[in-house]
């Protein structure tokens, strides 16, 4: 579901927020249910099955980390964190466990509600590399001939510089982190090779970019990792 009616579970323990938050978003649409804790979260995840979940990470009953790797053992359902923690292994830990996205309190309702949308998008697609060619802009991959254009003309790709990019063309719009890349390209046994990363991203800049200095697809999240924008 990607637009008016989708079912939101909001989880914070502080009122004014969930008010806020209820508010804002049933105006355009949304249902919109809330829990205080992380056992009422799980409750109403179990009972209700939503459609997005935004949780904090700081609940009085346990953390909201907990609640997240709860519900990736159940459902793909799409979790974008709010937190007033800004440390980047607060971000990582939940990126890693499987949120979609990470957004720092104070926030606006005018994002909140832009990365809400591209959350509800991916979910309706959540596998692009089901489909035989991924398109965004003037960037193209075909991934039955492992063949990427750029604006109609072909690229060469070194196999590695493909596999990395294949791994942002079936995640698009979200946030992984250096060890979810390195793991996912390198294997297991990787997760904190970033030079890695800063080398072949660079290399993959120069090749898709219209300018490696400024890019409009692969674009980094400080601290944390890269997002294919799509």
């Amino acid at each position: 579901m990607t637009g008016s009616g989708a079912r939101i579970l909001v989880v914070d323990d502080e009122p004014e927020i969930l008010r806020a938050v209820r508010t804002n978003l049933s105006k355009h649409g949304y249902q919109i249910d809330t829990a205080a804790n992380g056992k009422q979260a799980l409750e109403a995840f179990n009972r209700r099955r939503p459609d997005l979940l935004l949780v904090d990470l700081g609940l009085p009953d346990m953390d909201g980390l907990e609640v997240i790797r709860t519900v990736r053992e159940q459902a793909s359902t799409p979790v974008i964190v709010l937190s007033v923690r800004e440390a980047e292994h607060d971000k990582i830990g939940a990126l890693d466990l499987g949120a979609d996205d990470y957004l720092t309190k104070p926030f606006s309702v005018e994002e909140l509600r832009a990365r809400i949308r591209v959350a509800l998008r991916h979910s309706a697609h959540p596998d692009a590399g089901s489909s035989a060619v991924f398109r965004t802009g003037e960037l193209e991959v075909d991934f039955e001939h492992r063949i990427v254009r750029v604006a109609g003309q072909e690229i060469h790709l070194s196999p590695t510089e493909y596999d990395l990019l294949r791994v942002f063309c079936v995640h698009p719009n979200k946030v992984l982190t250096h060890r979810m890349l390195l793991q996912q390209v390198w294997g297991n046994e990787y997760g904190s090779e970033r030079y890695y990363l800063h080398a072949y991203l660079a290399r993959l800049r120069k090749k898709i970019e219209p300018d490696s200095q400024n890019p409009r697809y692969l674009v980094t999240e400080p601290g944390v990792g890269y997002r294919l924008l799509a």
